[in-house]
């Protein structure tokens, strides 16, 4: 029976994601809703909200969530999430978390003054078909090195809204969702994140929206990952590998479907001592195929415990994104 009253603010692709992930929890019913656009409003009454308004203040007010979805642009967050841990309600926060780590650093603030607690929506964390792989390479002694591949065609659209402040660059308002699974993905354990000590960045841009980034991370634990990420080019690419000794993973995550699809051979490649690795993976230790952030969000609230991306966290990976964007070469340092 569904025990966390959930809402969403913000109905734009991502909202409406997130509305599904809610109607697919159990422990979740969804009492809430809210848009400016009234006719984003109007569709998402095919998920029955108890309570629909273009002001999420109304919204709040009248439906009282115990957890909440921000998914509106990057410079809207800040006020919006405040408003809502001020109030005690658990909240996910959109990538990125604001436009500037200075904006995450202040969400921070208002979380540890809160009773509530927030995750910040790093997905790629949580699929569970990079959990099943991640834990295939720490089987094998630990990741060596991984990387990433993250291009994009941005819609004049998205160029409007860096033009008005509404986005941040591209580097950290998209990229950042594989800047976030390299610190992941190359860590010691499946709930934490790897530290980095040193990054080498190549930038170089012919507009805002027209950006190139490669970049070489050393982490302490002495693996290393590269970054590639290019605006402004053919089409939306995503793609990450993992290596470990003698175990190999190329994923394709454009083309990551649902999960009656993810085994799809064309999908995930992996090698194990020269040899194709045939056998399918395991999704049981990873929470079944439907695992996701709102499944696990809804246990940290219901259990009590800390969710993997918390904002402390995805604050590195906001410097860590603007470290990459202003072409850092030398030294990092996670803490400020």
């Amino acid at each position: 029976m569904a025990s966390l009253k959930a809402a969403v603010i913000g109905l734009g692709g991502h909202g409406n994601n997130h509305l599904q992930m809610i109607a697919d929890a159990p422990e979740m019913r969804l009492v809430g809703v809210s848009d400016l656009d009234e006719q984003r409003l109007a569709a998402a009454a095919a998920f029955e909200p108890e309570v629909a308004a273009t002001d999420y203040r109304e919204m709040l007010d009248r439906a009282r969530p115990d957890v909440v979805y921000v998914v509106t642009l990057p410079g809207h967050l800040l006020p919006i999430v405040r408003e809502c841990l001020e109030r005690g309600i658990h909240t996910s926060v959109e990538k990125s978390p604001g436009n500037t780590s200075a904006d995450t650093a202040a969400m921070i603030e208002v979380e540890a003054a809160s009773t509530a607690m927030a995750i910040a929506s790093f997905n790629r964390r949580y699929f569970p078909q990079i959990l099943a792989v991640k834990r295939l390479a720490l089987a094998r002694g630990g990741p060596v090195h991984a990387a990433a591949t993250y291009n994009k065609n941005p819609s004049d659209k998205v160029v409007e809204n860096m033009s008005r402040g509404l986005m941040p660059p591209a580097l950290i308002c998209d990229s950042i969702h594989h800047v976030d699974l390299l610190r992941w993905l190359v860590s010691d354990s499946m709930e934490t994140t790897g530290v980095v000590t040193h990054v080498h960045a190549e930038t170089y841009r012919s507009s805002p929206a027209r950006e190139r980034h490669n970049a070489v991370i050393t982490f302490a634990n002495g693996a290393r990952a590269v970054l590639m990420s290019h605006f402004g080019v053919g089409t939306r690419i995503q793609r990450a590998e993992l290596h470990a000794e003698d175990f190999s993973a190329y994923m394709d995550l454009t083309r990551m479907s649902p999960p009656e699809e993810a085994h799809r051979p064309d999908t995930f490649e992996l090698f194990a001592d020269g040899d194709p690795y045939e056998a399918p993976l395991d999704l049981a230790p990873e929470g079944g195929p439907y695992f996701n952030e709102t499944r696990h969000f809804a246990d940290c609230i219901l259990n009590g415990r800390r969710p993997w991306s918390t904002l402390e966290d995805a604050l590195v990976t906001m410097r860590l994104c603007e470290a990459i964007y202003a072409g850092h070469k030398g030294s990092f340092a996670e803490a400020p």
